[in-house]
């Protein structure tokens, strides 16, 4: 069975691929900042500082490693702090997992990431792709979601609840080649995430309509 480390295993994307993963009796590795509060049976929790990751520890022997790193700019207070857990963090976690022996990595970016775009948030994600796609890996599955809702993770403020709803309205609107804009539920995408455990090798980039089918 392949072994698999979780990382930004409380987030909405990655608590879900966690749980998706116990309950299907694989064994994942969660890494975590703190102990994690419900923690599935199957799974095992490695808690780290992942600034202490940038240098000196190393992660446990694994096959596959998903990439689930993300904060927000009104958390993280200032653009240089995003770019660290954005890009510098989910970077020496894709590093590490490579040196344990991971062959397969699943990335969850943005879609209209683009490391020359003039957005500084796609930018960010724009370039951790590109850096990932300089380390190595056999298989490399590269998910653009627009905006994400549904259940996990953090506690949501009010105003993030709201703009889950507006967003159902707005997905009406995006048809044909604006299908890619749509908001997807955490679970749904978790889910095909946690497919990518069988991935072929190659680069491999999905949106929406992958998402769902």
């Amino acid at each position: 069975m392949p072994i698999s480390i979780i990382a930004g295993s409380t987030g909405l994307v990655g608590s879900n691929i966690l749980s998706y993963l116990s309950d299907n009796n694989h064994k994942p590795i969660a890494l975590a900042r703190s102990p994690i509060k419900e923690l599935p049976s199957n799974a095992q929790e490695l808690i780290i500082d992942y600034d202490s990751l940038l240098s000196e520890v190393s992660l446990p022997s694994c096959d596959h490693v998903f990439v689930c790193l993300g904060t927000t700019i009104k958390i993280a207070k200032s653009k240089e702090n995003f770019k660290i857990v954005d890009l510098d963090y989910p970077l020496a976690v894709a590093q590490k997992a490579l040196e344990s022996g991971s062959k397969k990595l699943t990335l969850i970016s943005s879609v209209g990431a683009d490391s020359k775009s003039k957005n500084f948030y796609l930018r960010i994600k724009g370039e951790l792709e590109d850096a990932i796609l300089d380390l190595g890996f056999e298989s490399i599955n590269i998910f653009r979601p627009s905006f994400l809702i549904g259940q996990g993770g953090r506690h949501r403020a009010i105003s993030e609840k709201i703009l889950m709803k507006v967003a159902k309205i707005f997905d009406i609107f995006c048809i044909g080649s604006a299908r890619k804009y749509r908001s997807i539920d955490a679970q749904v995408l978790a889910k095909k995430m946690a497919s990518t455990l069988d991935a072929d090798p190659g680069v491999h980039y999905l949106y929406f309509d992958d998402f769902v089918n």
